[in-house]
C-alpha cells in the first residue's frame, strides 16, 4: 500500500491527460482526488481551509518567500529545504535556485465600458516571470495587449483573495475548495453582469479549474470562462507584428489540450513567427501546480522525452530557438528546468512582438 500511495496517489498529476488517451475517456485523476480527500489529515485540512480564508495574504507571502530565497545564495536555501523534508516529510516544497522570485500583485481594473472580466491567476503573484520577460508577467502582457487592441477590462472585487480552487481541488481539500467557491462565484456574477461578459483567465490550468468550479454550482452556469490564449487569438487582426520572432519552440499544456485551445496557442505563435516548432513528444510536464515542488523527480522524469526533442531539433538546426513559450507559469518553470531554456508565457511574446 505504501508503494501505491507514492506511485498512484502522491505523484499523480491529476491533470486529466489520461482521459485523453483512454478509449472511453476515463479520467483517473478524478479517482485520485477522491482518494486524497479521504486520506487528508485533520491538521493538513485545517491548514488549507485557513489558507482559503486568507488567500490574499497567503499567496503574497509565498511570493515574498521566493523573492527572499532568490536574493540569497541558493545552496543554503536548498539545503534547508532538504533537511526540512527529511524531518517533516515531502509535504514541504523543495527549493532550487532555478525557481523565480515572487511576482506582482494582481492588477485591478474598473471600467464601465468593459468587454471582458480579467480573472488573473494567483500563480502570477507567487511566481514572477522568467528573467527578461514582461515585468507584469502574463497578466501585465494581457493588459498591454487589450489596451493596444482597444478592449477595456474590469476585474472582480476582492480579486487578490480569490482563486480558481485548483490547489484545494487537486489535493482533496474539500472544505477549503467550497469556501473559495462561495467567494468566487458571487464576485464573478457581479463583475460579469450575471454572465454578459466573458471571464478571461491568464493561465490555462486556472481557466480549467475555474470552469470546473463554476460547473459545480447552479448559480455559476451562466458564466463563461475563456483562456486568455483563446481571447488573445481573437484579437490578432488588431495586433500587427512590429518585431517578428525568428523561431519559437512551443509547449502545449495539459489544460489547453483538454479544453481544445492548443490551436489558438499555435495561431499566436505563427502570428509572431514563421518558424514554430512543437516537439512530437510534447506532453504533460507533471509540474501540476505544486507536484513539481513536492516531487521534483516526477517532473524530471515526465519531461525527458520533450527535452530530448528540443535538443535534437536544435542540434539539427545548428542553433537554439529564439523563444520558448507555453501558457501556464508552473509548466514554464518545469520546462525551463528540463531544457535549460527560458520558457515564458506566449502572451509576453505577443506583447513584445506587437509593441
Amino acid at each position: 500500500m505504501d508503494g501505491y500511495d507514492y506511485s498512484g496517489v502522491s505523484t499523480c498529476a491529476a491533470d486529466g491527460m489520461c482521459g485523453t488517451a483512454c478509449p472511453v475517456g476515463i479520467n483517473t485523476g478524478d479517482l485520485v482526488r477522491r482518494l486524497r480527500a479521504q486520506e487528508a489529515g485533520a491538521v493538513e485540512s485545517a491548514a488549507w481551509n485557513g489558507a482559503a480564508h486568507a488567500w490574499g495574504a497567503a499567496s503574497r507571502a509565498g511570493g515574498a518567500a521566493l523573492s527572499v530565497a532568490k536574493a540569497l545564495p541558493a545552496a543554503p536555501v536548498e539545503g534547508a529545504t532538504v533537511v526540512a523534508r527529511k524531518l517533516l516529510g515531502d509535504g514541504i516544497p523543495a527549493y532550487d535556485g532555478g525557481l523565480p522570485g515572487g511576482g506582482a500583485r494582481r492588477p485591478v481594473r474598473d471600467d464601465n465600458r468593459a468587454e471582458a472580466v480579467l480573472f488573473s491567476a494567483c500563480i502570477g503573484t507567487m511566481f514572477g516571470p522568467e528573467e527578461g520577460g514582461h515585468t507584469g508577467g502574463a497578466s501585465g502582457a494581457f493588459l498591454e495587449l487589450c489596451e493596444r487592441a482597444g478592449v477595456p477590462l474590469r476585474t472582480p472585487e476582492g480579486l487578490g483573495s480569490l482563486c480558481c480552487g485548483t490547489p484545494w481541488k487537486s489535493k482533496g481539500m474539500t472544505a477549503g475548495w467550497e469556501h473559495m467557491r462561495s467567494l468566487v462565484i458571487p464576485a464573478l456574477l457581479k463583475a460579469a453582469d450575471g454572465g454578459r461578459l466573458p471571464v478571461v483567465v491568464d493561465a490555462s490550468s486556472c481557466a480549467e479549474g475555474l470552469t470546473v468550479m463554476l460547473r459545480s454550482a447552479a448559480e455559476g452556469e451562466g458564466l463563461r470562462v475563456v483562456d486568455a490564449v483563446e481571447f488573445a487569438a481573437g484579437l490578432l487582426p488588431r495586433l500587427p507584428v512590429r518585431t517578428p520572432v525568428e523561431s519559437v519552440a512551443l509547449h502545449p499544456t495539459c489544460s489547453g489540450t483538454v479544453a481544445g485551445t492548443t490551436a489558438q496557442l499555435q495561431a499566436i505563435a505563427r502570428h509572431v513567427s514563421g518558424d514554430v516548432f512543437t516537439p512530437l513528444d510534447a506532453g504533460c510536464c507533471a509540474f501540476a501546480g505544486d507536484r513539481g515542488l513536492l516531487h521534483p523527480e516526477l517532473t524530471a522524469a515526465a519531461t525527458v522525452p520533450e527535452a530530448a526533442g528540443i535538443e535534437a531539433a536544435e542540434r539539427e538546426r545548428g542553433r537554439p530557438f529564439t523563444e520558448y513559450v507555453s501558457s501556464n507559469r508552473t509548466c514554464e518553470i518545469g520546462l525551463t528546468r528540463a531544457t535549460g531554456r527560458p520558457y515564458r508565457h506566449i502572451l509576453e511574446l505577443l506583447a513584445r512582438a506587437t509593441r
